[in-house]
């Protein structure tokens, strides 16, 4: 039995898969839903004695402290290896560059009229950054949060992270929140940890939006408290999906296939093909590369049940079957890859050419690497600078210029059967 399936795309094989891969990401367990709802409940009444019982509860330590006193932070750096600090400020530096270019302008449109328009665009006050702990605890994820946040002109960025199993803070996540100046870090995790930033605690403040990723619970959490706190998207298993014609390299298509396969049984990565040769040597790569890996258990499960290789007849056939994907991460190692941005409307995010493997925007290039799963790049976008802003509208009418209105606006309201709203201008007159 091979370790990938291989689909002849006919129109019926492949929306099979499909149909298979939109499956993951079903409807939430009704337990699960069950139990955050009690959670933030309990939260919500409680306050930190909830968050730091259920701390207790399901992580089954007591952390060292609640809130992290920020020289142990400071210290986290300071004693931190240099090489792995100076990557983190590389990477940081290029994410930096490429979100300053997001940032929204203000802007005031004045009329001959007297009339004046305009918008204005600020960050938001405080933002929850939830990273988690253990064995998925990832500093480059709050490199990515916090940066667009910090350039967006949040004011206060407040981490939640649950502890290990000695109940202390993951260092590497100290070293990430010390470099991005995140403000406040506090000991906890799970759904508890979202509602007590979404309501407030006595030492917790309430947040204007919960980002960052976490496990069912964390997600179910963001679902349900959505609307009393903004949140950044609710995250699915992790995707890539590779656009490969003749002239690809098998061994790199393997190893980029496996680096999201690697993130979770439930992950999925698929391959898109012209070339029969190039499926049959993507398998054999697989089949060599994966003993060599050590979340080789976990990319087996992925690729057995959620990957494939679909060959097709043509690169627009590729493309079409790509956009009905959409995909979290869209690798294109077609010759002369630049030719199709234009061709790719549904990918969260898109990576041209050999030399761009997926781990390149994960860590480095400077683009977020939050992105939407599950086929959601349809309508979603990666997350931004614009996420973290709020903007308001302005208006300004001088009395003439009203009155000149006045006649319209009174028409619609009246048509729309809102009589005291054509009321407030008639009274002006």
């Amino acid at each position: 039995m091979s370790i990938i399936k291989t689909i002849y795309a006919d129109g019926t094989a492949e929306e099979e898969f499909f149909s298979q891969m939109q499956k993951r990401s079903g409807e939430t367990d009704k337990k699960v839903t069950a139990v955050v709802s009690e959670i933030l409940e309990n939260v919500k009444n409680g306050g930190d004695k909830a968050v730091i019982d259920y701390t207790k509860q399901f992580d089954g330590v007591k952390s060292k402290y609640y809130e992290v006193p920020r020289e142990i932070i400071n210290d986290a750096l300071t004693e931190a290896d240099q090489k792995f600090v100076d990557a983190l400020l590389s990477a940081m530096e290029n994410i930096t560059e490429f979100h300053s270019k997001q940032k929204s302008r203000s802007f005031i449109d004045p009329k001959e009229n007297g009339v004046i328009l305009g918008q204005r665009v600020r960050g938001l006050d405080k933002v929850g950054l939830y990273v988690p702990g253990g064995t998925a605890a990832y500093p480059s994820s709050v490199i990515m949060n916090a940066v667009p946040a910090k350039i967006a002109g949040v004011k206060e960025i407040i981490m939640v992270t649950p502890p290990l199993k000695n109940g202390l803070p993951n260092k590497d996540i100290l070293v990430a929140a010390a470099i991005c100046g995140v403000d406040r870090v506090f000991l906890a995790g799970g759904a508890q940890a979202v509602a007590a930033l979404a309501y407030g605690t006595e030492q917790i403040p309430k947040v204007d939006k919960i980002v960052g990723p976490g496990n069912i619970y964390v997600a179910t959490a963001k679902k349900l408290l959505y609307g009393t706190v903004d949140i950044d998207m609710i995250a699915g298993p992790s995707e890539i999906l590779i656009l490969a014609d003749h002239k690809a390299n098998p061994r790199y298509i393997a190893a980029d296939l496996m680096s999201q396969a690697e993130h979770d049984p439930l992950a999925s990565a698929v391959l898109i093909t012209t070339s029969e040769r190039i499926a049959e040597e993507t398998v054999s790569e697989l089949e060599k590369q994966l003993p060599t890996l050590s979340r080789a258990s976990i990319i087996l499960k992925s690729l057995s049940n959620y990957g494939a290789i679909i060959i097709c007849d043509n690169k627009d056939n590729a493309c079409e079957i790509a956009n009905r994907i959409a995909p979290e991460h869209l690798e294109v190692l077609f010759e002369n890859p630049m030719e199709y941005i234009g061709r790719l409307d549904n990918a969260g995010s898109v990576f041209l050419g050999n030399y761009a493997p997926e781990p390149l925007g994960d860590y480095y290039a400077g683009p977020n690497h939050v992105l939407p799963t599950s086929g959601t790049a349809r309508f979603f976008s990666p997350l931004s600078v614009n996420s973290f802003e709020k903007r308001s509208s302005f208006i300004y009418y001088t009395e003439d210029a009203l009155r000149e209105a006045k006649d319209d606006i009174m028409l619609i309201a009246k048509r729309e059967g809102l009589t005291a709203h054509a009321n407030s201008i008639k009274v002006r007159f």
